[in-house]
């Protein structure tokens, strides 16, 4: 067994109307105004107001940042750390999806040290603390509230850049399932298999440990049984929590064993085409386990059997089946088949190849990868 490490320095507090612990985790933080950053579906819906509502019960100040896209550019990253420098805040609450969560890690940099999201690309480049977070995600898909990741997109160069500190990490995570109970259905289908694609890359990673593969599996399990259920219906509160655990346990694994060829290769997708994250995943996903079969040491049975609605016995799975029940699944949850269907371009190809090939996550896929290789699952998801 290869030596491995693991820390896990968050608070993490998980239950049933857990938003309402909002104020006794700021209090911890010792805040008293807290910006929220979050998006505009959610301030429309309400949601963002009953977060307001859960500080100002307590006696707490806030206000309120709500202009993340999906896919978030530098310029908001820019325009979340003045709304934060403005407001007079001492803590942040970041609120929402992936998108959200990435744009207040970010600007908890800015404001902490200034300069340009673009400045802190890579690892190791925050000098130290940054403003307080408390992460509260909306969606079940990106774990984004246990990573120590930031992805945010630079429009100049159309690439998704990486900030990786564990700085970045909220001190508090405060997962509610009723906060999920009103994601839209075709959103609860993209998150939920990013949270797959999470746990079986982090599963199957080169880097995994007994630690990771605890938490992957697991999120495998949680994932497998519930995504069905929770896509056809939101308000299913034993499949939503079970999709938020799957997710939060899924995070954790990733950002402990890395990912793979599947996120390097959509975030250029996304990048350049402005496709959802979830949808980039999904639909390269069933082409990429295929390419990575070859390099499988016994896991994917193990995959297979936490997605397959109907598993057969292992000494009846063969090649190619949990490729075919992942095309399958996209298929249940509406997804599109193909990278043509969501605007992708084979002009970008070549560009789009040698983003993916600049990701760290590469190295780490159980297949060695060439830029070739990338090319031709383009190619082949198109």
């Amino acid at each position: 067994m290869e030596a491995f490490s693991f820390s896990i320095p968050q608070n993490v507090i998980f239950g049933k109307g857990s938003l309402q612990r909002l104020p006794e985790a700021a209090k911890k933080l010792q805040g008293s105004k807290a910006l929220i950053i979050s998006g505009p579906y959610l301030k429309k819906i309400g949601m963002v107001a009953k977060c307001q509502d859960a500080l100002r019960a307590a006696g707490m100040e806030s206000e309120a940042f709500t202009e993340t896209e999906g896919n978030p550019a530098t310029e908001t990253v820019d325009k979340a750390a003045e709304a934060y420098k403005r407001s007079g805040a001492d803590f942040i609450v970041a609120f929402g999806g992936g998108s959200p969560l990435d744009v207040a890690k970010a600007a908890a940099i800015l404001v902490t040290y200034g300069g340009k999201i673009t400045e802190y690309e890579g690892g190791g480049k925050v000098p130290g603390p940054v403003v307080p977070m408390i992460a509260i995600p909306t969606t079940a898909g990106t774990g984004s509230e246990v990573t120590a990741f930031s992805v945010i997109t630079d429009h100049s160069r159309n690439y998704k850049l990486t900030v990786a500190s564990s700085q970045l990490l909220p001190a508090y995570a405060i997962l509610d399932p009723e906060l999920i109970a009103s994601v839209p259905a075709g959103t609860a289908a993209a998150c939920g298999v990013d949270a797959l694609v999470h746990a079986l890359e982090a599963y199957l990673s080169l880097a995994a440990s007994p630690f990771s593969d605890m938490l992957a599996l697991k999120a495998l399990e949680l994932i497998g049984k519930n995504l069905r259920a929770y896509a056809a219906n939101r308000k299913n509160q034993a499949a939503a929590e079970g999709m938020l655990a799957g997710s939060l346990f899924a995070g954790i694994a990733f950002s402990h064993a890395r990912l793979g060829d599947v996120h390097a290769m959509s975030h250029p997708v996304s990048a350049f085409f402005d496709v959802p994250h979830g949808i980039a995943n999904a639909i390269l996903l069933p082409m990429i386990v295929t390419f990575n079969e070859l390099a499988d040491q016994g896991k994917y049975y193990d995959i297979y059997r936490c997605v397959a609605k109907a598993p057969v016995p292992k000494e009846r799975f063969s090649s190619g089946m949990l490729a075919a029940e992942l095309a399958a699944l996209n298929a249940e949850l509406g997804i599109p088949a193909c990278l043509r269907e969501v605007g992708v371009k084979e002009e970008a190809f070549e560009a789009m190849a040698d983003d993916a090939m600049r990701s760290g996550n590469i190295s780490v896929n159980p297949r060695s990868t060439t830029r070739s290789d990338v090319l031709a699952l383009y190619q082949k998801a198109y």
